[in-house]
C-alpha cells in the first residue's frame, strides 16, 4: 500500500515537471517568434544560445535569461540583448556593450562578442535594446533545441504524459473495481444481517410460542384435574344420596 502511494507520488511529481517543462519550451518557442517583440514573464525572458561568439560566458547550447531594462541605466561592460541584422535577417544577438556614445539626446551602442575580433558591424539605439543579461543555464539550451524536434517532443512531453494518463485509467479502473467489491461486500453483509436479525425473531417467537402452548397445556390439565374433582364429588354425594335413601326405607 505505502509502495503505491510513493509510485502514486513520484509519478505526480514527474508529471507535473513534464508539465512545466511543456510549458517552459511553449514559452521559450513563442518568447520570439514575434519579430517586433518579445515576450516576458514578469520582465524575464529566456533565449537559447545560437553561436559561441560569447564564449566562455556563456556557450552554444547555453540557455540565458535577459531582462528588460531602463537603457538609461545601461553602462559600458553590460551585456544586452537587442535587434540587429545578421546574414541580412532581422534577428536577435547578446553581445556585450562596448562603447555608449550619445548626441542630441539619442544613445548609440557599439556591442561586441567576447569571443570576436572586432565590434559588430551595426550600432543600435534604445529601441533596439530588449534586456539585459542575467544569468545562464548551461546546455539547457539544447535540451529546448531537443524538444524543437518532433521526436524529442515526442519522448520528453507526449510519451510520458500519455503514460501517466495510461497509468490513472488503469489505477480509475481499479478503484472502481474495488470500490464495487466493496459495496458488494457491504450489501451481503447487510443481506447476511438481515437474515440473522429474520431468523433470531423467527427463534424468539418460535419460544414465545412453545412458552405460549406449555402454558396451554399446563392449564388444560389443571382444567381435567378440577373436572375429575367435580365429577368424584358429584358420584360421592350420589353414593351419599343412594345410602340415605335406603336408611328411610
Amino acid at each position: 500500500m505505502k509502495a503505491k502511494k510513493a509510485l502514486n507520488v513520484v509519478l505526480s511529481v514527474v508529471l507535473w515537471l513534464v508539465i512545466l517543462l511543456a510549458a517552459f519550451f511553449a514559452f521559450t518557442t513563442l518568447a520570439t517568434r514575434n519579430s517586433n517583440s518579445v515576450a516576458s514573464l514578469g520582465g524575464f525572458t529566456p533565449l537559447t544560445v545560437e553561436t559561441e561568439s560569447m564564449a566562455p560566458t556563456f556557450n552554444a547550447g547555453d540557455m540565458i535569461i535577459i531582462k528588460k531594462v531602463d537603457p538609461s541605466t545601461l553602462k559600458v561592460g553590460d551585456i544586452i540583448t537587442f535587434h540587429t541584422i545578421i546574414e541580412n535577417r532581422y534577428a536577435l544577438n547578446t553581445h556585450r556593450i562596448n562603447s555608449i556614445d550619445e548626441q542630441n539626446g539619442i544613445r548609440t551602442y557599439e556591442t561586441k562578442g567576447d569571443n570576436n575580433l572586432i565590434s559588430d558591424r551595426h550600432v543600435i539605439t534604445d529601441s533596439d535594446i530588449v534586456g539585459r543579461y542575467v544569468t545562464r543555464l548551461a546546455g539547457f539550451g539544447k535540451v529546448i533545441q531537443f524538444l524543437s524536434t518532433s521526436m524529442g517532443f515526442f519522448i520528453v512531453i507526449v510519451l510520458p504524459m500519455l503514460a501517466f494518463f495510461v497509468y490513472q485509467v488503469y489505477h480509475l479502473i481499479v478503484v472502481s473495481a474495488r470500490l464495487k467489491k466493496a459495496v458488494a461486500a457491504e450489501g451481503a453483509l447487510e443481506a447476511n444481517e438481515t437474515v440473522t436479525k429474520a431468523a433470531a425473531d423467527a427463534e424468539t417467537k418460535a419460544k414465545d410460542a412453545e412458552a405460549k402452548a406449555k402454558e396451554a397445556e399446563e392449564k388444560l390439565a389443571e382444567l381435567e384435574r378440577l373436572k375429575a374433582e367435580y365429577e368424584a364429588k358429584i358420584a360421592e354425594a350420589e353414593r351419599a344420596a343412594k345410602e340415605q335413601q335406603k336408611d328411610n326405607e
